[in-house]
């Protein structure tokens, strides 16, 4: 007797949690191998991996779906770290362990330009989009975060954070990267803490806007004017 078509089989759970597997670790290592060399050949990556070229070919059925892949993957697991490190971590450790894991998707995102540029005709622009908003929202919750813990200064906008950070892209990610980061993220991390109110400190006060500033030519007519020295009087 056939089963039913609706009866599931007692290895779907599993070959759901192997596919995923799989699919993860040709990510890994097509990060490694594409951040090396831009034409790494598509049956390596999956010899490393240790899977089939059908399974290869299932999850990425060319070189443009991979590599967009693996750019989407890296920008989402940067993203998620920073809610776990939150987790487990006080607010400023969380803050600066996730910008060490940023600097890796900074120096893989410059690994991986010529990957992008030779196997995709996805206009930058659409990348950009594409990495901004998860980190955008991941260095908005620890900014949150630690501002309510009084670890750092208060009134820092994600704006102001990733213009302090902006030199990571600099660095050259196929050199000694990793000292040059650390030291730059450390300076931002102290000046961060500069002005900190420490914790059990009120919330400050919300900044007012800045005034508009008014045209030279604005100036009353009867406003006091400087014709000469004191001397003159």
């Amino acid at each position: 007797m056939r089963p039913e078509k609706d009866t599931p089989t007692r290895s779907s759970t599993p070959l759901r949690s192997d596919a995923q597997r799989n699919r993860e670790r040709i990510l890994e290592v097509a990060l490694a191998e594409l951040t090396r060399s831009a034409d790494a050949p598509l049956s390596a990556i999956a010899k490393k991996a240790g899977v089939g070229q059908g399974t290869f070919y299932r999850n990425f059925p060319n070189r443009e779906a991979l590599v967009l892949e693996v750019y989407r993957y890296e920008v989402q697991q940067v993203a998620d770290a920073a809610a776990k490190l939150l987790e487990t971590h006080p607010p400023d450790q969380a803050l600066r362990e996730w910008m060490d894991r940023l600097a890796q998707y900074a120096m893989a995102k410059a690994g991986l330009a010529d990957a992008l540029r030779t196997a995709t005709s996805v206009a930058r622009g659409t990348l950009t989009r594409l990495g901004h908003g998860p980190v955008a929202h991941a260095v908005t919750l620890l900014l949150k975060a630690n501002e309510e813990a009084g670890t750092i200064r208060p009134g820092v906008t994600p704006d102001d954070f990733i213009l302090a950070i902006a030199g990571l892209w600099q660095i050259d990610p196929h050199g000694d990267w990793q000292p040059r980061a650390e030291r730059l993220l450390d300076l931002v991390m102290d000046g961060l803490r500069a002005g900190a109110p420490g914790p059990g400190a009120p919330p400050a006060p919300p900044r007012p806007a800045p005034a508009p500033s008014a045209p030279a030519s604005s100036a009353p007519d009867n406003a006091p004017r400087q014709t000469g020295t004191a001397g003159d009087e």
